[in-house]
């Protein structure tokens, strides 16, 4: 049996056994009672605001909570109301149990809002009746986004009924079960959907920076050239079999449409190597994927990305590695250092550099003080030792969360750039796709191009 999950705060209202109408009618009571106590008794009630529906579909303890602290998070920004449903969950009787939370955001220059967060649990699967569950509760004049955790069963009909009240779904082809499969259904949807609903994957949001890093690369005027003279691309991804490829796809399908590349066939070889080969302008441009080994790598996350060629007489070279392997070790100094690099790889090395070269910056600027505080003696009498850098072999959260562009062009000396990545905390990334109302037509080209390829592997 699944798992009950406490609230966080104490929720306003709980149903047992009840059925909308009662979820209804308890959230039309914590409405009014919000307004008449922000209004008083001098003052008309005020409008109410809501710029969106977000709707999560959960299949567990651990994707509601999930669920729930992402519906907080936004509503601490946005004032949105936010449905969560359990599907499959261990209901008594034959209806629904409901909760509702509210929490009251108090802008310095404008009135009140009250986010309300309503979680559901359901008997079965949630795309059986999704639209009759959630369509009484909407908030008219609003878009509505489905965000559905897990798998969505796109082989269901019930589920493209469901997607008629709603204007965006936002999947996360990283967390599919039967990635291979279900990322083909995800593909069909830009052919029998309304043309109003909106498609988004929080796994393309993760490959936000690898995209920027390639694009950076081609933008200097000198180097546009470059774009029609691409003629390898390697691409390294963690683990084994054809489903952990979806992101490696999608990389590889931006390029494609952006480039007018097009698919003449593929072949997947031992050891998860596939070799795909595209045509444009008369040239053919050989595309590699390679499963590689990095355990703290997640399954299907990218490693690294090669591209190689040559333009009007000149050859370039592109790589970016995500967390490139470290180098032997050596032994902890006997001494505390205040920047570790987390390894010897030049990523690490790099921005413990950058830290030691602030820390002494800031040491020089404020020398005589800081010498002052810390022993008592006159200012001027001695000097603090020069922060220093030691490598040894150690995983640090800011040496593993680093991209590391190495740049070859022509016969000059190779360019090195380290880029720290952001957390990729589930609100923001949620918050980047919603921003855009999950209409991304550059998106929605690279999954069909990514499909496409999928369905040659």
């Amino acid at each position: 049996m699944s798992a009950v999950v406490t609230p966080d705060v104490t929720p306003e209202w709980h149903g047992d056994d009840v059925s909308i109408r009662d979820v209804l009618d308890a959230l039309s009571q914590i409405r009014e009672r919000f307004d008449r106590t922000e209004a008083g008794d001098d003052e008309h009630p005020h409008p109410r605001s809501c710029v969106m529906t977000l709707i999560g579909v959960v299949a567990s303890a651990s994707h509601e909570q999930l669920a729930v602290r992402t519906s907080r998070a936004i509503s601490a920004q946005h004032p949105a109301q936010s449905i969560v449903i359990r599907e499959d969950a261990p209901v008594r009787g034959g209806h629904l149990e409901a909760w509702i939370a509210t929490e009251v955001q108090r802008p310095a220059e404008a009135c009140a809002t009250e986010c309300e967060i309503i979680t559901l649990h359901v008997r079965g699967a949630a795309a059986d009746h999704l639209d009759a569950l959630v369509d009484p509760l909407l908030v008219s004049g609003v878009p509505t986004y489905l965000w559905w955790m897990g798998t969505p069963p796109f082989d269901k009909r019930d589920l493209l009924e469901a997607l008629r009240i709603c204007d965006g779904l936002v999947v996360d082809s990283a967390q599919f079960e039967r990635p291979y499969h279900t990322f083909r259904g995800l593909s069909a949807l830009l052919n029998v959907a309304h043309h109003r609903l909106g498609l988004a994957d929080l796994q393309w949001a993760r490959l936000k920076p690898w995209r920027e890093t390639i694009a950076q690369f081609f933008t200097p005027r000198d180097r546009r050239s470059f774009l029609g003279g691409i003629a390898e691309v390697g691409v390294d991804y963690e683990g084994d079999g054809r489903g952990n490829r979806i992101a490696a796809a999608l990389i590889t399908g931006w390029m494609a449409t952006a480039l007018g590349w097009n698919l003449k066939r593929a072949a997947a070889g031992p050891g998860g190597v596939v070799v795909a080969h595209y045509e444009a302008g008369g040239r053919s441009i050989e595309v590699a994927f390679r499963s590689v080994r990095k355990e703290h790598l997640a399954a299907g996350e990218l490693s690294a990305v090669r591209i190689a060629g040559a333009a009007r007489g000149t050859t370039f070279r592109l790589s970016v590695q995500h967390d490139p392997e470290r180098m032997r070790s050596t032994p902890e100094p006997s001494y505390r250092s205040l920047h570790t690099t987390g390894g010897e790889d030049d990523a690490g090395i790099e921005l413990a550099e950058r830290r030691a070269e602030w820390h002494r910056d800031v040491l020089h600027e404020n020398l005589d003080s800081l010498h002052h505080t810390a022993t008592g003696d006159a200012p001027g009498e001695s000097r603090p030792r020069a922060s220093t850098v030691f490598r040894f072999d150690r995983r640090r959260q800011d040496s593993t969360t680093v991209l590391l562009t190495m740049i070859e062009v022509g016969e000059g000396a190779p360019l090195r750039h380290v880029q720290q990545l952001e957390g990729e905390d589930v609100p923001s990334l949620l918050l980047d796709l919603l921003s855009t109302g999950t209409h991304d037509e550059v998106y929605n080209r690279s999954l069909a191009s990514a499909a496409e390829l999928v369905e040659k592997f």
